[in-house]
């Protein structure tokens, strides 16, 4: 990652629910959720957000290679609530993902501790000792060419868990510049978004579900 140069894409802002409480937003592949370390990776979805909505707070975070749903907080008892849901497990996440090879099996899930893996990091990796729990549910939807397309179901939110467990079923997901190699590598962008997010609307209660077109 020495070598990374962040060019974030210039496309405007898609929001795909505004309310007073929450924000939804649909982020690009390739733009940071908060700024990075340096002047020049100051550029990010927060900051585009709060240059149009000033009271616009974090709640969780996507990967930069990954694209899709991410809530917003407008206010602090927002942030709190839908804080303590992501923390819980009570939101529910959906990805699309595009894999190299063909799984052996439809679906399973993938448990499996995760850590950083510090003298490569941001990398993160296996480690049954001192990992924290990891678990994924996927299902293959088709065969598409000599690779997959499945559905990812995080049911932890481990950083950079959707790559590392599909790394170690053997299927990397394509386009990855972490994890990925050869010909697996050899796309424009990660093929991974967070294609649908489900929560409980912080004010109301209400169920909600927001969800984001797949773009590969």
């Amino acid at each position: 990652m020495t070598d990374f140069v962040y060019t974030p894409p210039t496309e405007p802002l898609k929001i795909i629910y505004l309310d007073d409480d929450i924000l939804v937003a649909d982020k690009p592949s390739g733009l940071l959720s908060v700024p990075g370390r340096g002047e020049d990776r100051q550029d990010c979805l927060i900051a585009r957000l709060k240059s149009e909505f000033p009271d616009v707070l974090l709640v969780h975070r996507l990967d930069l290679d990954t694209s899709g749903v991410m809530v917003f907080a407008l206010t602090s008892q927002a942030q709190a609530h839908l804080g303590k849901q992501f923390e819980g497990r009570k939101t529910r996440k959906r990805y699309a993902a595009l894999v190299a090879g063909h799984p052996s099996e439809d679906s399973g899930r993938v448990d499996l501790p995760l850590i950083v893996d510090w003298p490569n990091r941001p990398r993160q990796m296996v480690c049954f000792d001192t990992g924290r729990e990891a678990q994924t549910d996927w299902k293959v939807q088709r065969a598409e060419g000599e690779n997959s397309r499945v559905v990812l179901k995080p049911v932890t939110g481990r950083s950079h868990q959707l790559r590392v467990h599909m790394l170690a079923l053997g299927h990397p997901i394509l386009g990855d510049p972490l994890y990925a190699t050869g010909v697996a590598a050899e796309f424009p962008r990660l093929m991974l978004h967070a294609e649908e997010l489900r929560l409980h609307h912080p004010r109301t209660g209400e169920s909600m579900t927001f969800k984001s077109k797949v773009p590969f």
